[in-house]
């Protein structure tokens, strides 16, 4: 029988992704903010989207360490090459590799450990846009969510055009890095987790294993890319 899911990454102006599974997986990403982004995803590549505007992304089963994650302020040439501001996945419009920082992070893996899904919302490679990652089938409806104004409330420290940077990025210090794995929170990591309660990447800003979609929601009044999944 069939399983479904539903992931959602979201801001005000809102980007949406559904996500629709049955053997594979299908994100259906739409883009509701007032602007265009570029929505990304590896394995994907990528997708300009003006307003009201959606991408289809099928899925093998067995994914995982997949990301998706919005560009912005791109632009590119007939050959499908140029730069964003933001979430820049080395210089081409057909995403292989992951964005550079900042940017909001949706991560998934299909079909793990005990047949089951995972997905989290990531803030190890700083914020961008706010994001709303939640399920619609089988059962599985709570989601998470980052939707605060991390970029205008960002720490001058952490300023970047177009987003706000993970502190690791910029200090490149093993306090904020915790490459050693005996770190504890900062002030820096407290804003973030203040912020997106839910997201206990935050607290370490480094790559966390995927957490299992049993969170409760934040509150917030935007949201910006939205993924939703049927498997």
């Amino acid at each position: 029988m069939a399983r479904s899911r539903a992931i959602c990454v979201s801001a005000v102006p809102l980007l949406s992704l559904f996500l629709t599974c049955a053997n594979a997986a299908t994100f259906d990403i739409r883009n509701n903010c007032p602007y265009t982004v570029w929505a990304a995803a590896v394995p994907g590549g990528g997708r300009q989207l003006d307003r009201g505007q959606s991408w289809s992304l099928n899925v093998s089963p067995g994914t995982k360490q997949a990301r998706i994650w919005a560009r912005t302020n791109c632009q590119f040439d007939a050959a499908g090459k140029g730069k964003c501001q933001t979430g820049d996945c080395g210089g081409v419009r057909e995403c292989t590799s992951y964005g550079q920082p900042p940017n909001t992070l949706a991560e998934y893996a299909l079909n793990q450990f005990g047949g089951k899904d995972f997905f989290d919302i990531s803030l190890v490679d700083g914020f961008n846009v706010p994001m709303d990652f939640s399920p619609t089938s089988n059962g599985c409806i709570r989601g998470i969510k980052c939707t605060a104004d991390i970029n205008g409330q960002c720490p001058a420290q952490l300023k970047a055009p177009g987003g706000c940077n993970n502190p690791c990025t910029v200090f490149k210090t093993d306090q904020y890095c915790c490459n050693s794995g005996s770190c504890g929170p900062t002030d820096f990591s407290k804003f973030f987790k203040d912020r997106c309660r839910m997201l206990t990447v935050t607290l370490r800003m480094t790559r966390p294993a995927l957490s299992p979609a049993l969170v409760e929601p934040t509150t917030g009044s935007c949201s910006a890319l939205e993924a939703r999944a049927e498997s």
